[in-house]
């Protein structure tokens, strides 16, 4: 992890962090086989159930046609369970395959898009970090964290495709805030994306970690209040800027 002295860990924050906000994808689990396990499932099921759009298309086809139709409306970009509904019943009436069936697709493409592996520092430093401070996750996903079995950590669980707003949106994280009842300057954001999660959260007046476990470049301009490679590095962290100045 950064040091102090490191030029990606800025000075610690006259205001005491009360709460820690957490991103998912990418930050709790890796989210790459998560999908690719989702969508071969899924298309494996529409061999039998709709045969007629597995013959026309492929698993990466209907990839394209999904980011082609994101684009067409800007609340795709915010509900993506949304956006993958709509785009399963546009190529169904298409290839005049049954519409009733596409709830069934999307619930068994839902379910193993929360079917994760979590990273082995999650759980165990979830319950350190718990033992001190308030926990919460804003994510643009829709896992279900009762299903992975983490929301008993958490005191809120922001959503955006049930919140309205996604992230970069300040509004997203002060909702976060304001649930758990600290202002915006005493919570700590951790998210993997750059831009997404720490810009984001810097701009809504938070503090952001950046967790880097892919050893990813960083982008020019951004600057996290500090970068991690897991949870236990998050720990040390923010033990450090709660223990007293020398």
């Amino acid at each position: 992890m950064n040091t102090p002295a490191s030029p990606l860990s800025a000075a610690p924050s006259g205001t005491a962090v009360k709460a820690v906000l957490f991103d998912l994808d990418d930050t709790l689990w890796a989210i790459e086989p998560v999908l690719v396990r989702a969508e071969s499932l899924l298309y494996e099921w529409l061999r039998t159930h709709a045969p007629r759009v597995t013959a026309a298309h492929t698993v990466v086809s209907l990839r394209e046609r999904r980011m082609a139709l994101m684009q067409t409306d800007p609340r795709y970009r915010i509900d993506l369970w949304k956006l993958r509904h709509a785009a399963l019943t546009e190529v169904f009436a298409e290839y005049g395959e049954d519409l009733a069936l596409v709830d069934e697709a999307m619930a068994l493409f839902s379910e193993a898009r929360s079917t994760v592996a979590l990273f082995d520092d999650v759980e165990p430093a979830l319950l350190r970090l718990k033992e001190k401070l308030t926990l919460g996750s804003v994510s643009n996903g829709f896992a279900d964290l009762e299903r992975i079995g983490l929301a008993e950590h958490f005191g809120v669980s922001l959503a955006a495709h049930r919140f309205g707003r996604a992230k970069p949106d300040a509004a997203i994280f002060h909702a976060a805030c304001e649930a758990l009842g600290v202002a915006p300057a005493a919570a700590v954001y951790v998210g993997d994306d750059p831009h997404l999660d720490v810009q984001g959260a810097q701009q809504a007046g938070l503090r952001a970690v950046w967790m880097n476990r892919f050893d990813r470049p960083l982008p020019e301009g951004i600057v996290p209040d500090a970068v991690c490679r897991d949870l236990h590095e998050l720990h040390d962290w923010l033990e450090a800027q709660a223990a007293p100045a020398a």
